[in-house]
């Protein structure tokens, strides 16, 4: 019933934003401007990697990345990174994960139940490789379109028995040493239900906060907390270049530290486009993600030790394209279900490392080859 209940609410949400209401005009998308691929040159990499950037392009299949590469005309930033793989994606108790147990995957190496957020079937925590990372003197990160208490960004910091619990969920970031988090989600700091003002209680810990890009742009020290949206943000079309400009951010302030970093970069979003069966909204939501991928590729290929990963929680929607054109820009496709699907995922990588995602492997994997291209030890 949850489920059912969820995808109804998103595609009714979706549509009162504006898009028309018939399934013709949620099935075909146009993009009216292809974005630049960035030039990379030939960089010799180092053996190992000393920064980890890791984009979580949640809901995306290969429906939803082809559908992107038609809009764009036929290639993405995403091109570049030759190291290909897919992972299966089922949680401990579901052949079909949500986001909470894909995400738990990815950052502990364990399987998790659907709905929990880094915890064991006991509720015990697991360590997350954000929190190994910061535990080994390297600078960490969170970049979401989401609120930042969201599933897969929480998956990341927290330890609580629901994905649900994002004022738990928020209290959670006090018990860390990020170094930087970007996303919406400011009501779960502020507005809370035991009167706390952890923004407050971030100040205290030596935290700069801000609420909007101005304040932040002559700031380059961490810590430092970027709140922008109190919810969620809002859409592609209407939030600009966000998620680029935050991935640009994030790699500047994380890159201080000598020992290097470890920051996950979600596209929160996608996954709610294939929620609502929406192509527009999901190819909208692909090609955004793919300029923020484009700002790190150019990092990674500058810097030369710098491994960036750009794999899926799981895939929504049920995505299959029907029909495109490289030269108009346009993608037509059609879904079968609301919810997510079974499938395996795609995973990309581009740097030090990047063989080591090749093949197929469990979504779990992801958490051991970054930690032993770390060289960390559980």
């Amino acid at each position: 019933m949850y489920k059912i209940t969820f995808s109804i609410l998103l595609f009714v949400a979706f549509l009162v934003q504006g898009y028309s209401q018939t399934a013709d005009s949620l099935a075909t998308f146009t993009n009216t401007a292809r974005h630049e691929i960035v030039e990379l040159g030939t960089p010799k990499f180092k053996k190992a990697p000393k920064n980890i950037i890791l984009f979580i392009a949640d809901g995306m299949g290969t429906a939803h990345l082809f559908g992107a590469i038609t809009a764009n005309g036929g290639s993405l930033n995403i091109n570049h990174m030759k190291h290909i793989g897919f992972t299966t994606t089922q949680s401990a108790n579901n052949f079909v994960t949500d986001s909470g147990a894909g995400g738990t995957a990815i950052a502990t190496g364990q399987k998790v139940n659907n709905g929990a957020i880094s915890v064991n079937p006991a509720n015990e925590p697991i360590q997350t490789i954000l929190q190994i990372s910061s535990k080994n003197g390297k600078a960490t990160g969170l970049v979401a379109t989401s609120g930042i208490t969201h599933a897969t960004p929480a998956s990341f910091i927290a330890h609580q028995p629901s994905r649900n619990m994002y004022e738990e969920i928020a209290a959670d970031f006090l018990k860390t040493d990020i170094d930087i988090f970007i996303g919406g989600g400011l009501e779960h700091f502020k507005n809370r239900k035991d009167g706390r003002d952890l923004t407050a209680e971030l100040k205290k810990k030596g935290y700069k906060i801000y609420t909007d890009w101005q304040s932040a742009s002559g700031d380059n020290k961490a810590p430092m907390a970027i709140f922008t949206a109190d919810g969620h943000n809002p859409q592609f079309d209407t939030r600009g270049e966000m998620l680029t400009e935050a991935t640009q951010k994030a790699i500047e302030v994380l890159s201080a530290n000598k020992n290097g970093f470890f920051v996950m970069i979600e596209g929160s979003q996608i996954d709610w486009g294939g929620h609502a069966n929406s192509t527009p909204y999901i190819v909208g939501e692909m090609l955004d993600t793919d300029r923020a991928v484009g700002a790190a590729l150019k990092f990674a290929a500058q810097n030369r030790e710098t491994l960036v990963i750009v794999a899926s929680d799981h895939e929504t929607g049920g995505m299959t394209i029907n029909d495109g054109c490289f030269d108009s820009l346009t993608v037509t496709a059609r879904y079968t279900t609301t919810d997510h699907s079974a499938v395996m995922v795609p995973v990309f990588a581009y740097g030090p490392g990047a063989e080591e995602f090749m093949g197929i492997f469990d979504n779990t994997d992801l958490f051991n080859k970054m930690m032993k291209l770390f060289g960390f030890t559980k």
